[in-house]
């Protein structure tokens, strides 16, 4: 018997990060204008093409807002995951930093998973001398939270 499968998954911080009320406007907004694209030719094809266009938008959003979780010592970043060990110096970065680390503090290393609608962001070192990658820059609504949260783990 597998211990890791019946063991419970102890999360510290959990955020699925969804796009903000301008980007579920956009999802209505898509569907409205395909029913109007519709529209002249037949009112039930405007509105079977609005609302598969809204679903989809939906599940577009969905599936491209990745759950980022700080859960049994390790970093969940949609399916990459690192463990706590190997980081170090969590920092949360507000609007204008976040702006800095995609722009001139960039490095094409890093492990960058961004979001558009959530500006702000967390960078945390990665300390493993075997690991090409410096750092990764995660999007977060809560960047103080999810910093505090890898660093309580990595100590």
């Amino acid at each position: 018997m597998h211990d890791d499968v019946s063991r419970p998954v102890r999360s510290a911080y959990s955020e699925r990060v969804l796009p903000g009320p301008l980007g579920w406007f956009l999802t209505v907004a898509a569907g409205g204008v395909m029913a109007a694209v519709f529209y002249p030719v037949s009112t039930a094809l405007a509105l079977a093409a609005g609302v598969v266009t809204f679903v989809a938008a939906v599940v577009f959003a969905l599936r491209t807002s990745p759950l980022v979780r700080v859960a049994d010592d390790e970093l969940w970043v949609g399916e990459a995951h690192i463990p706590l060990a190997l980081l170090a110096s969590p920092r949360a970065l507000d609007r204008e930093q976040t702006r800095h680390e995609t722009g001139p503090g960039y490095d094409p290393r890093a492990h960058v998973v961004l979001r558009a609608w959530a500006g702000t962001a967390v960078r945390v070192e990665v300390v493993d001398p075997a690991d090409p990658t410096p750092y990764w820059l995660v999007s977060t609504r809560q960047p103080e939270r999810l910093a505090a949260a890898i660093g309580a783990g990595s100590r």
